[in-house]
């Protein structure tokens, strides 16, 4: 490379393997997540017997953590010097600690009492975020270091979600297909405790897998990558740069706005199973089937989102899908309040629901990649302010808020099952009408103040493909100072 591009990278297109690579890497996160927003708070709570709030408050601490936790690693991502790189190190080393504490958060001691279980699920909750996040996080980083191209990138990102929900959704169905299954102390499948003990050994393999594949796929990339500007940087350093860089007020409005996104897709996927299983009752085999009906909606996703991105500037198209998923998805529960859609075991019911999932969640993962290659913009914007290049930084908050979807998402439906006072262990068809009903009236208010708070904290990203090409001409024309000789700050 010329001094210039190694100052900034060019926006060029990637090949094929290099997507598809570096979109392999996410089905780790997205049997991590898919497992944390599907089974995590119905395990603990159903299986093991623990309070729904309790387990909710036992996620939320884990997700405090994270958010002390997640920038350092950034940070260090950053700034790490070695042959590999800045980023592969840390992804090549979590692969094993990540599959090791994903397998003991689905195999709890047994014997022990109420607040030891509790603590167990920290520790563990804790053990695997932090795994994660020290391999999500520089993987993520290199979206914005590949290409900085405005819609390259949310091409690159398409398949980053495609493959994290292809990941998560295939060890969904597996788990309620294969692994969840009744025996004739557990006549229903989802309350099989041995069941999850088996599909936390399998996701942990399946991880290790994705980890490794993308690290060794992506490794030639090395050379073509950001080298760390510092040496070694002392803490105080290291923090004011943290600070300093976080103050982006684009960034401010985007992570902010994304964090109540999470929340509200979040609270979705964790209090999923209770409608599917109490709401609804659909059976187990139903309920796999919705792996199906996922799959396709991300595939329907991963086809539209970069059409989307070239067609329009991504902050005003976000603002349009994201309530658009949400009516989409909530449409039936409404319908069904209203006394407006056929009863349970109807034929008519099934396809319906179906239907309505692929749309509304699809509609949903759009919305994601855009909030996420929103946030790679944000780099450019910030190095042309501060100087500094961090995508390691930025991309650990979007780690963060990404893991926000199965913390708050747990936090906030294990408070509205612990305020409807939904029984535990009860078979479907046994919890009262009244208590059923309480939980679509009390979802429904909670997920519009979730996704109202998301759009308007929106309107304040201010980065456009106009202002982002303008930004890219400016960086270039500091490259070019700097291989002169000349100060950069010139053009600043």
């Amino acid at each position: 490379m010329s001094a210039s591009s190694a100052i900034h990278p060019d926006a060029r297109r990637l090949s094929l393997p290099t997507r598809l690579f570096y979109g392999f890497g996410s089905v780790a996160f997205g049997v991590k997540d898919n497992g944390f927003s599907y089974f995590l708070q119905f395990f603990y709570a159903q299986v093991i017997g623990l309070p729904a709030a309790t387990v909710g408050l036992a996620i939320m601490f884990a997700l405090v953590i994270d958010a002390f936790i997640d920038p350092v690693i950034g940070q260090l991502s950053d700034n790490t010097r070695s042959k590999w790189g800045r980023r592969h190190p840390f992804m090549y080393a979590s692969a094993i600690p990540v599959a090791a504490s994903y397998l003991l958060l689905w195999n709890p001691p047994k014997g022990w009492d109420q607040p030891a279980l509790v603590a167990y699920l920290v520790a563990t909750a804790v053990l695997i975020r932090s795994f994660i996040s020290c391999y999500e996080i520089p993987s993520a980083a290199l979206a914005a270091e590949l290409t900085t191209d405005y819609d390259e990138r949310t091409r690159l990102l398409s398949y980053r979600f495609l493959f994290g929900w292809v990941g998560g959704l295939a060890m969904y169905g597996l788990a309620l297909s294969v692994f969840l299954k009744p025996d004739a102390t557990h006549p229903v499948g989802q309350l099989n405790p041995a069941g999850y003990a088996t599909y936390g050994l399998f996701a942990a393999g399946l991880m290790v897998v994705a980890i490794l594949t993308t690290s060794i796929g992506t490794h030639r990339q090395i050379p073509n990558l950001r080298a760390s500007p510092h040496g070694r940087l002392r803490l105080g350093q290291l923090v004011g740069e943290m600070g300093g860089t976080l103050a982006n007020r684009d960034f401010l409005m985007i992570l902010t706005s994304s964090f109540f996104y999470a929340m509200g897709i979040g609270l979705g996927f964790s209090i999923n199973l209770y409608f599917s299983t109490y709401f609804w009752e659909f059976s187990a085999g139903q309920i796999a089937g919705f792996t199906f009906s996922s799959l396709a909606a991300a595939v329907l996703a991963f086809s539209i989102a970069p059409r989307i991105a070239q067609r329009f500037d991504k902050k005003p198209a976000a603002m349009i899908l994201i309530p658009l998923g949400l009516i989409v998805s909530v449409a039936p529960i409404v319908l069904r309040l209203l006394g407006l859609l056929p009863a349970n075991g109807s034929p008519v019911l099934y396809p319906l629901i179906f239907a309505v999932s692929v749309v509304g969640v699809g509609l949903g993962i759009v919305g994601s990649i855009l909030f996420t290659s929103m946030i790679a913009d944000v780099v450019e914007d910030s190095e042309l302010k501060t100087g500094r290049r961090q995508e390691g930084l930025f991309f650990a908050a979007a780690a963060f808020v990404n893991k926000a979807v199965s913390g708050m998402g747990i936090f906030a439906s294990g408070m509205i099952i612990s305020a409807i006072h939904f029984p535990t262990g009860v078979k479907p068809g046994a919890v009262p009408p009244e208590i059923v009903r309480n939980l679509g009236l009390t979802y429904l208010p909670v997920q519009a103040v979730l996704y109202g708070v998301t759009v308007l904290l929106l309107v304040g990203y201010r980065i456009s493909r106009a202002s982002h090409a303008e930004t890219l001409s400016k960086l270039a024309a500091a490259a070019d100072l700097v291989e002169e000789g000349e100060p950069p700050s010139v053009v600043r």
